[in-house]
């Protein structure tokens, strides 16, 4: 079974193997999905912008001509030189036409499918999985490392630096499309020219949009055990695009900063020191919801909660079509725990 690991995704888009020319870019984070495709078309052609080396296919199309893209990758080009075969999976059945490419592969052809969210027995991917001369990639939310990444990538091309705190206050913010994340930083690098370095105030005057407000309040309502805020604020997040997934990540990191803080409270500072003296800062307009979520939990209750949310982030990537009920779900578990006492 050819599925490659996300760790495994980036040095084969690099240096594809011409053993699989039939490559399977899919999942919920459509970002990176073409992000990937784009680079793997990068490496696999002389001039993406030549319509005789890139041939682009509409998957909705191919369905009514499966045998279009065998044709397609046996043909010899007029003027030499490598093709590549990019189609954009639709609703319709392409695993005909993606089978006979599979069964008369071309090691001078690469073929490339960008789809979205498929789920393990979706024929498509199972097709690919299962065959020598093809490869599955999945595109998933980002995790911290992959956003740390990217974070440099982005500011190193603006030539820009960023502040510890600046970094700890912007991850919160990232990771729920890649090509969101890279957008939002390229808004920030233009916010910053002319500075050396990014600092807090410099996230919370470009980032903290309307799907971080919205990430921060959900989170606020789970923690401080508001079960219907949770309810209300979790439909704004995904509808401002976050991936379940994220909103848990977010959580995630949120419950370590708050497990910080409450051990300094068991140890004799005020909650309102804690809050005043947390790293990264907290914004004003979420104090009061943290000093809330600090009454209500004890440190062992943190990570108990922790836990359980780590188990919720990894059933999210499990079973991604449940993705969004487990994270309503695990939310509102942490809502109702912080409404009981002891």
């Amino acid at each position: 079974m050819v599925a490659l690991k996300s760790s495994e995704a980036n040095s084969f888009i690099a240096r594809p193997d011409p053993a699989r020319p039939i490559v399977l870019i899919y999942g919920p984070d459509a970002g990176l999905v073409h992000e990937r495709v784009e680079a793997l078309v990068r490496v696999s052609v002389d001039n993406p912008a030549d319509m005789f080396s890139l041939i682009r296919i509409d998957g909705d199309e191919l369905s009514s001509n499966p045998y279009r893209l065998v044709e397609e990758t046996s043909t010899v080009p007029m003027f030499g030189g490598r093709r590549a075969i990019w189609i954009k999976a639709g609703s319709r059945n392409i695993v005909p036409a993606v089978e006979a490419a599979i069964n008369a592969p071309s090691p001078d052809c690469r073929v490339i499918i960008q789809a979205g969210e498929l789920r393990k027995t979706a024929p498509l991917r199972t097709l690919c999985e299962k065959s020598k001369s093809a490869v599955a990639i999945a595109c998933y939310a980002d995790e911290a490392q992959d956003i740390a990444k990217v974070i440099d990538d982005e500011l190193k091309k603006a030539g820009l630096a960023i502040t510890p705190d600046a970094r700890a206050a912007l991850m919160p913010f990232l990771g729920g499309d890649r090509r969101a994340t890279r957008g939002e930083l390229q808004k920030l690098a233009l916010y910053v020219h002319g500075n050396e370095r990014v600092t807090v105030e410099d996230v919370m005057a470009v980032v903290a949009d309307a799907s971080a407000v919205a990430l921060d309040n959900v989170i606020d309502a789970a923690f401080s055990g508001n079960p219907p805020g949770v309810e209300s604020h979790f439909a704004k997040a995904r509808g401002e695009g976050t991936a379940p997934g994220a909103i848990v990540s977010a959580a995630l990191r949120h419950l370590s900063n708050l497990h910080r803080m409450r051990l300094a409270v068991e140890e004799g500072q005020s909650i309102t020191g804690a809050v005043e003296g947390a790293r990264p800062p907290i914004h004003f307009r979420r104090k009061s919801a943290i000093e809330t979520a600090l009454r209500a939990w004890t440190a062992a209750k943190l990570l108990d909660a922790m836990n359980s949310l780590a188990d919720a982030l990894f059933q999210t990537r499990l079973q991604s079509h449940l993705a969004e009920t487990i994270a309503q779900r695990s939310l509102m578990t942490l809502a109702a725990a912080a409404r009981k006492k002891g």
